[in-house]
């Protein structure tokens, strides 16, 4: 960035900081309160807190610009690598080879230039090839005859000069494109890049810009969108457009200036990252299904949306999953409650808690007909061996069945 701040007060998940009363005003300590209560519990100064701000980060990470005097940064528990690989596997960004080179970045800041460099980057490389173009329905009235002439609608405003016509024009100007536009002029203007990723990010949008509208997107929009051999490549890009417009918020007042706090909710990346984990690892013939939605009673009363449900090779429902972000020494009475609904709707009997880390008193008992457990996949060490130790025990039997038996049914 441009501009330095003057104090950078780190954080790290679920651990509190304080800071003297002296060090924000009360007006801006109501700010950070309103704007920002979800990420960050906020106790104000009083005798229980010795007249100290106590600031704890609620299971995210990220940067959020308060004040021209004071930054907070969120740092996370996991390291930056394993971040990194989090990503990786959320976001389906493997194609782009992405983290060669870049697992040595120290701060998030750093991530969050890396990323936004290889957005750009990428950008640049399809332009210099030919950024995707494809036909599109237009209707205009022209000078001249262009495809198909619209007599009945030229006939409803005969007093307007020229013809109505439909034609298909070939055009650049699409969401694939747009996305991209869009996704880079909102880094640009968040100013939390250094020279030169801003550099970089200015001219891809410009390139970007010269053919494409940057319309207004949401996250969702960069998902589930169809591609073929000719915009295949685009799928990664777009990735990273969710992972910016899932991860950016809205402008925050800098002075005279405005930025844009960036910030990860740790607990939906690790529910990502856990699910395409184990759609990348799960032997044949099991499969996971995320999100998914079951309503319960004749007029769809209730309705829950599963983290994670395990299917076998019948397509049998053989688990229900629930991820949780956050190291309690025991898996509470609510998220007991609320695994074994989940079972119960979709008539299996395992119900799995998922943590990021193993727990001091984990659960393996039987509710009814309903196995419960409690299991680690943890994000410290290497990512790989943890989910496989955590995949081995998950598709194991109360028999004693490994998942080499499993693998040879």
């Amino acid at each position: 960035m441009s501009e330095e701040f003057l104090q950078t007060v780190s954080l790290t998940e679920f651990e509190s900081y304080f800071l003297p009363g002296a060090a924000l005003s009360l007006a801006d300590g109501k700010k950070l309160w309103l704007a920002f209560g979800d990420q960050i519990s906020v106790e104000f100064p009083s005798p229980k807190t010795e007249n100290h701000w106590q600031l704890t980060a609620l299971g995210w990470v990220g940067q959020i610009p308060l004040t021209p005097q004071l930054q907070l940064r969120l740092a996370p528990k996991v390291n930056l690598e394993n971040l990194f690989r989090m990503c990786e596997y959320a976001y389906a960004l493997g194609s782009l080879r992405w983290l060669d080179g870049v697992i040595d970045v120290a701060s998030l800041a750093e991530f969050y230039e890396r990323l936004a460099f290889m957005l750009a980057q990428q950008a640049l490389k399809r332009g210099r090839m030919g950024f995707y173009r494809t036909y599109l329905a237009r209707s205009k009235r022209l000078p001249y005859v262009r495809g198909q002439l619209q007599l009945r609608r030229g006939w409803q405003t005969p007093d307007e000069v020229g013809l109505v016509c439909r034609y298909d024009e070939h055009t650049a100007d699409i969401p694939d494109n747009q996305i991209l536009a869009y996704t880079l002029g909102q880094i640009a203007r968040s100013r939390r890049c250094r020279e030169p990723v801003q550099t970089a990010v200015r001219r891809a949008y410009r390139t970007l810009q010269a053919i494409a509208a940057p319309h207004s997107f949401q996250p969702q929009d960069c998902a589930g969108r169809a591609y073929t051999r000719l915009n295949q490549d685009y799928q990664p890009l777009h990735a990273l457009c969710r992972f910016f417009l899932e991860h950016t918020g809205p402008t925050h007042e800098r002075g005279d200036r405005q930025m844009r706090p960036f910030l990860i909710n740790m607990a939906r990346l690790y529910e990502l990252f856990v699910a395409e984990w184990l759609k990348a690892h799960l032997p044949a013939p099991w499969r996971v299904k995320a999100q998914e939605r079951v309503t319960v009673g004749q007029r769809d009363e209730l309705k829950f949306d599963i983290d994670l449900v395990l299917y076998d090779g019948n397509g049998r429902s053989h688990a229900v999953l629930d991820t949780k972000y956050k190291t309690p020494d025991k898996p509470g009475n609510d998220d007991v409650s609320q695994i074994v609904t989940y079972a119960k709707a979709k008539g299996c009997r395992e119900a799995v808690l998922i943590y990021p880390m193993a727990l001091k008193r984990p659960l393996d008992v039987t509710i009814g007909n309903i196995r419960l457990r409690s299991l680690a996949f943890t994000l410290k060490g290497d990512l790989e061996q943890a989910g496989q130790q955590f995949l081995n025990t998950l598709i194991a039997s109360r028999s004693g069945r490994t998942r080499k038996d499993f693998d040879t049914n």
